[in-house]
């Protein structure tokens, strides 16, 4: 039988607030939540770490897995941590794929590499939705069995239509895991609806009335406004205002972006510190259609964590995964929440997102620091049950998660947080048939 392979797109959040690739944004705001540090060792601890550490002295360790990362940053392959491991390296649009020094990419393939320690690995630099999407077939092609995509792209729709979801669920059709992170974005999300009792003078009220949500965050602004395809004719604008409590200046108006087929547009600027607040103007009437604004830098003054989930965790077969700080036993607060703009879940289960943070200069936690967690987890259980479908190895995931929320299923941990031991001694144990 072949190798089973996982494919971990960790695309980092690294907002170029000037060309394009600010679509690949980081995955929590840049002056709150570190995601984009490199990592220089990693130390096997007590706790959920522990658990990997007790499956490897069992023999379990990714034997036979091949474990794909796909980044913005590149990877340093001369790193110690993850040089044995390299099998391949390859680039998607600019850059080379391999970039020496710290990186998001590099600090993703450690976490695989102590998780599943004799898994390959296989590295892909990209740079926009659509080498996105090459890189995603490219190793759907060569029969991947898991893609694990720790990546936020924004402007995208919240209920898996959008290209970098259908990636996804077109992924797992053909046979591949795909696990992908929720977000960070429950303290830099709203979204409501251009109607009736909500618009005034062309303007939207977010909360109680107000038409001016006020943003918290550092100099270097980015906000996407996106809405529904059915509207795609119709034009809302995003506006960034400054303002001394008295008077207010306009300093930039969104533009729309071109690099998908989703109707969006999005602010990038850098700005001096003092008081911001946005405004989102539509057209003259009411239209109904459904307005989502977030912020990858800037927490909101009027934000709804619900339906925070972004794309490719909106897609509807993926393993979508929270944040969870295990330390105290708490989703984290920025951690997305569901359900997704359809309906759905949207969380399926959380996962440890600071179980490195300590190796990482810049810190690596948030929802890609979860994720290849969990992308860890999937490559040993493929390694423990060959057998496994994409559907079954979720439904093992979330059948052996430790509820950590409310009671039952939720739409902020989903089925609860993954246990690593629990999950791999089901697979051993399962039979066929």
């Amino acid at each position: 039988m072949r190798d089973r392979t996982v494919l971990l797109l960790a695309v980092v959040a690294i907002a170029s607030l000037t060309g394009s690739i600010a679509v690949l944004a980081v995955t929590g705001p840049t002056d709150a939540r570190p995601d984009r540090g490199g990592l220089k060792s990693v130390s096997m601890a007590n706790g959920s770490a522990g658990q990997f550490t007790e499956l490897h002295a069992a023999g379990v360790t990714g034997s036979n897995v091949s474990v794909g990362i796909v980044d913005p940053t590149g990877f340093d392959t001369e790193s110690k941590a993850i040089a044995g491991h390299v099998a391949e390296t390859r680039a998607f649009g600019a850059g080379p794929a391999d970039e020496t020094g710290e990186a998001h990419g590099t600090a993703t393939a450690v976490v695989v590499s102590r998780t599943a320690p004799d898994a390959d690995l296989y590295l892909a630099r990209v740079d926009s939705v659509d080498s996105y999407q090459q890189a995603v077939d490219w190793l759907v092609r060569e029969d991947v069995d898991v893609v694990v995509a720790p990546v936020s792209f924004y402007g995208q729709p919240g209920d898996g239509t959008g290209p970098v979801a259908r990636s996804a669920t077109q992924a797992t059709e053909r046979g591949t895991v795909f696990i992908a992170p929720a977000g960070n974005l429950a303290e830099s999300h709203w979204s409501g609806q251009y109607a009736v009792d909500t618009v005034q003078n062309q303007t939207v009220a977010f909360t109680n009335g107000s038409r001016q949500n006020y943003i918290r965050g550092g100099t270097k602004i980015a906000v996407w406004l996106s809405w529904e395809q059915a509207h795609a004719d119709e034009d809302y604008t995003v506006e960034l205002y400054r303002t001394n409590g008295t008077d207010a200046r306009l300093v930039a108006r969104s533009q729309p972006y071109r690099g998908d087929d989703v109707p969006n547009e999005r602010i990038v600027a850098d700005v001096r510190p003092g008081d911001y607040y946005l405004a989102i103007r539509g057209p003259a009437s009411p239209t109904g259609a459904r307005l989502r604004l977030v912020s990858p830098t800037h927490e909101l003054q009027h934000a709804s964590t619900r339906n925070s989930i972004v794309a490719p965790g909106t897609a509807r077969k993926a393993i979508t995964v929270g944040a969870y700080n295990s330390r105290v036993e708490q989703l984290e607060p920025f951690s997305s929440r569901g359900p997704t703009v359809d309906e759905r879940t949207g969380v399926d289960i959380v996962a440890p997102d600071r179980k490195f943070a300590a190796a990482a200069p810049d810190g690596f936690v948030g929802s890609s620091a979860a994720v290849p967690y969990v992308g860890g987890t999937a490559a040993l259980l493929l390694e423990a049950n060959k057998s496994l479908t994409p559907h079954e190895t979720e439904r093992l995931l979330e059948r052996t998660a430790r509820d950590v929320g409310q009671p039952g299923l939720d739409n902020e941990t989903g089925h609860g947080a993954v246990r690593p031991v629990r999950a791999v001694r089901t697979a051993q144990n399962r039979t066929d048939g």
